[in-house]
């Protein structure tokens, strides 16, 4: 990969601005996640975004308001660039009910109608049939969204990513197919459990068009998702998109990250996807160092606030537990 930090911005300063904006709101709110969960204030699984937020912020800054999109059990920075508000989210990492799932899905599973984030899925590779079935349904209704489904390169070992791909180009639905390849999927390098690491080869075997992206980039992930946004679009059918990105921080809150040489993710830090957009800028003089201050104080700020919230919830009451099951012991619910 090239260093995105020698390349010049090539996009108009506001919008620069905007995605620099979100990648450092998502990095603030992951790392208070992360010392919420050391006071366990939010329990069970947390998968860390940090390092990633070129592709959520580039990918779905590339996507309309009306697009479809589905995500992993990583998709705290996916809800956050899409406008789910941040107190939703921190309360639904709490378990509160006002949370953006009501407290019962948790990290893994936001889900907001309203933006059309169809959720985080805990299943590796579970969101890829769904994303077909989005795709499939906006299809025969003739409309024009496109569904972004994000996964990791884990999934692509899966056989519901085979299934999937084949169904999306046998169709020719409108389905953007984006591989976040962190190269070490749960905690195994990607050469050791694939005997293809050339994921676009996989994916063009089903006769499909791929684009590989620098993942640490956030002016090359947007690029990138708007070129597979206009074809997909434009009715030519499925483009599978690999962002090659790296995760600072172990798999989950649970993985003691032994499987990776520390200096190779010192080297990886050196390429993080803020300061090298916030360093390009300020060597274009679109950006200031008391500027970047001020968008990292408003990030903090939103995040303050956000705890604030999720502190200030409530419970779900006991008596609400079998509200929203299609049946209890039999009988259907009205809820």
């Amino acid at each position: 990969m090239s260093d995105p930090e020698r390349k010049p911005v090539g996009i108009p300063a506001p919008e620069a601005l905007a995605l620099l904006r979100d990648m450092v709101r998502i990095r603030r709110f992951e790392e208070r996640c992360a010392d919420l969960y050391g006071q366990q204030k939010i329990r069970g699984f947390l998968h860390l975004y940090i390092g990633e937020e070129a592709v959520a912020v580039g990918a779905l800054h590339a996507l309309g308001p009306g697009d479809n999109i589905v995500a992993t059990y990583r998709e705290h920075g996916h809800a956050l660039a899409r406008g789910v508000p941040a107190g939703a989210i921190m309360a639904e990492m709490y378990g509160k009910q006002e949370g953006c799932s009501r407290g019962r899905g948790g990290s893994m599973h936001l889900f907001d109608a309203k933006t059309r984030l169809f959720g985080g899925n805990a299943i590796v590779g579970g969101g890829l049939p769904l994303a077909v079935g989005l795709a499939l349904a906006e299809q025969m209704q003739g409309g024009s969204r496109v569904t972004a489904v994000f996964f990791g390169e884990g999934a692509v070992a899966e056989g519901a990513f085979h299934e999937s791909m084949n169904l999306a180009a046998l169709w020719k639905l409108p389905v953007v197919f984006c591989c976040e390849n962190n190269f070490y999927a749960m905690g195994t390098a990607i050469e050791r459990s694939e005997s293809q690491t050339d994921l676009c080869a996989k994916a063009a075997s089903y006769n499909m068009k791929t684009l590989r992206a620098d993942g640490m980039d956030v002016i090359a992930t947007q690029a990138a998702m708007r070129d597979a946004v206009a074809q997909v679009r434009s009715g030519a059918g499925p483009v599978f998109v690999e962002f090659q990105t790296y995760r600072y921080r172990a798999h989950s809150m649970f993985d003691p990250d032994l499987y990776r040489d520390k200096a190779e993710v010192e080297r990886w830090k050196t390429r993080g996807p803020i300061h090298n957009l916030s360093n390009r800028m300020k060597a274009e003089g679109s950006l200031t160092e008391e500027a970047f201050l001020a968008i990292d104080a408003e990030a903090i700020k939103e995040v303050d606030a956000a705890v604030a919230f999720a502190e200030a919830g409530t419970w779900e009451p006991v008596e609400h537990l079998a509200h929203d099951l299609y049946t209890v012991n039999g009988v259907e619910t009205a809820r």
